[in-house]
C-alpha cells in the first residue's frame, strides 16, 4: 500500500492533514516534502491536526516526520494534535511515547471540546450550559 495526503484548511488558524495508507521508510520522504510546502504557509500560533483515521501503518521513519512537524509548530508557537488514530498506530505512539497523551484525540468532538477549553482559558470566558 502507498501513502497519500489531503490538506484541509479548516480555518486560518487550523489545518487538517488527512494521512492515508502507510507512513514508512518508503513513503516518509513524500510526506516530508509536502510539509515543506504546507507548514511555511501557516500563520504563527496555528494548529495542525493530523487525522490518522486512514493511516494503516507507521514506522520509525513516519514517527520522525511527525516529530519534525511538532518541532516546527512549537517553534512557531503553534500546536500539533493527532486525531482518530487506529489502534495499531496508537499503540506505536504509546510504545515510544512520541506524543503526549493530551495531544491525541479519539474523535472530532473530543478535539473540538479540547480546543474550546483552551480558548476559554485564554479569554476567561465561562462555558455555556449547552456544551
Amino acid at each position: 500500500m502507498t501513502f497519500s495526503l489531503n490538506v484541509e484548511n479548516e480555518s486560518p488558524s487550523r489545518t487538517i492533514l488527512h494521512l492515508h495508507g502507510r507512513l514508512d521508510a518508503q513513503t516518509f520522504n513524500d510526506f516530508d516534502l509536502a510539509m515543506l510546502d504546507v507548514l511555511p504557509r501557516l500563520p504563527e500560533e496555528s494548529t495542525v491536526v493530523l487525522d490518522l483515521s486512514e493511516l494503516e501503518y507507521i514506522s520509525s521513519a513516519g514517527l520522525r516526520s511527525i516529530a519534525k512537524i511538532r518541532r516546527t509548530m512549537r517553534a512557531r508557537n503553534g500546536h500539533t494534535l493527532l486525531l482518530n488514530p487506529r489502534p495499531q498506530v496508537r499503540k506505536v505512539f504509546d510504545i515510544v511515547k512520541a506524543v503526549p497523551v493530551n495531544e491525541v484525540f479519539a474523535n472530532a468532538q473530543e478535539l473540538d471540546a479540547y480546543l474550546d477549553r483552551m480558548q476559554r482559558q485564554i479569554t476567561g470566558e465561562e462555558p455555556t450550559s449547552d456544551r
